[in-house]
């Protein structure tokens, strides 16, 4: 009841009002900003790797080499579809995939010319990569990927072309002739486009069937990898053992951690970092509290000497002040939380209107390799923050409530 009346006293009754305002401000921008920064934290992390695992293998499978049917000595898999049942059958592998794979230039009559990644797969295959399959936009029919090609949303930009427009792809490993070899280049129908919703997948990728894949990059009879996709990619260490007894002598695993293992690592440093000045953040805003319960015990110092000799104890005195800077903390913590999640929870609709008022261009996916700003709330992020802040809170508020129940009753009440 003390700590009550103390907390809603005006300045002209020995409160400190305005300082109780700007204390609960101050925690309550703290933790929201925490949540906030943790949401889309979480969100980097997860759209960044359901990116890869979406789009990607989370194991390739290659040869160390071997002789192919013209003499020369390459990275290919002669018996692709035996070894990719050999690896099907390895504990936690959920499909394997045998792949061509090469690097061509595109083009379109009239349009412009983009470097790609081509990517030989089989009709059935292709319709199980998820990111793929279930795009974050899309154009055209993939059932109709037997007719032609699938480009990416950026390869599609960068040539101008639409589906049912012929791309051209020109490879520099033609045929070869007693006169020299000669440039390879084939017209395919695009029958779909796909944004997977990473830059550099959506800038650089198109899938070609793979039979005609073998024939434009001279692979008859050959696959370049495997692609192994697993049910726990997060463990993907785990099944390497099993992987490498199924493929036998000869083959190479490369993980999707080794590709963007060093970018996860990087990631996982600054989001510590973050947290460290975020924490020090919330630090700085409780010890408003601190301020304004050091003004309070000063302006109540009569008061204080009244109770103690009324017979208060200690105790007593020091949980007044205790309840009256912890309620400043709870409050405010309990407003940064529903500010925070709010913010994360319509982030994309607040950074559309931070897009329209600097006039666009305030997101750039080709920097940020992902195409919107995530934000994904996590039960434990919002709980570390809330701890955080009750903790802090807490603590700073102990050392002006034991000043306050030290006071002798004498010296508060000398010049009263």
């Amino acid at each position: 009841m003390i700590a009550w009346r103390y907390l809603r006293a005006k300045r002209s009754e020995g409160g400190v009002s305005v300082m109780t305002w700007i204390s609960l401000i101050g925690i309550t921008l703290a933790v929201a900003a925490l949540i906030i920064t943790l949401a889309v934290r979480s969100g980097f992390r997860y759209e960044f790797v359901d990116t890869i695992l979406g789009a990607n293998a989370h194991v390739t499978v290659y040869s160390s080499g071997q002789e192919t049917a013209n003499g020369t000595f390459a990275r290919v898999i002669s018996d692709y579809d035996g070894l990719a049942a050999k690896l099907a059958e390895a504990p936690g592998v959920v499909r394997t995939t045998p792949l061509v794979k090469g690097q061509v230039m595109a083009s379109i009559p009239g349009g412009g010319n983009a470097g790609v990644e081509v990517f030989g797969i089989q009709t059935a295959d292709l319709g199980k990569i998820r990111r793929v399959a279930n795009p974050e936009q899309s154009a055209g029919d993939i059932n109709q990927f037997e007719n032609g090609i699938a480009i990416g949303w950026g390869v599609a930009r960068a040539l101008g072309a639409n589906v049912g427009d012929k791309v051209r792809l020109i490879s520099p490993n033609g045929s070869s002739s007693p006169f020299g070899g000669s440039i390879r280049q084939v017209a395919y129908e695009v029958v779909y486009i796909f944004q997977v919703g990473r830059y550099d997948i959506d800038r650089t990728r198109v899938y070609l069937p793979f039979e005609k894949a073998q024939e434009f990059f001279n692979r008859e009879g050959f696959a370049d990898e495997i692609e192994v996709i697993l049910e726990d990619p997060e463990n993907v260490g785990n099944s390497e053992r099993a992987l490498i007894s199924a493929a036998g002598d000869g083959a190479l695993l490369w993980t999707w951690k080794d590709s963007s293992g060093a970018f996860l690592n990087a990631l996982e440093m600054e989001d510590n970092v973050m947290f460290l000045i975020l924490s020090i953040l919330v630090l700085i805003a409780s010890m408003n509290i601190v301020s304004g319960l050091i003004m309070l015990v000063k302006n109540k110092g009569r008061d204080i000497g009244i109770l103690r000799t009324m017979g208060l104890s200690e105790g007593s005195v020091l949980r007044v002040f205790f309840i009256c800077g912890a309620s400043i903390g709870v409050i405010g913590t309990i407003c940064g939380m529903i500010l925070g999640c709010l913010f994360a929870i319509y982030i994309d609709e607040i950074f559309a209107v931070v897009n329209w008022v600097a006039g666009g261009g305030v997101w750039d996916p080709s920097v940020r390799l992902i195409s919107k700003l995530p934000a994904r709330l996590e039960t434990g992020d919002v709980l570390s923050a809330i701890s955080l802040s009750l903790f802090l809170s807490f603590v700073v508020t102990i050392f002006p409530a034991r000043r306050a129940a030290r006071m002798n009753p004498v010296e508060a009440l000398r010049y009263e």
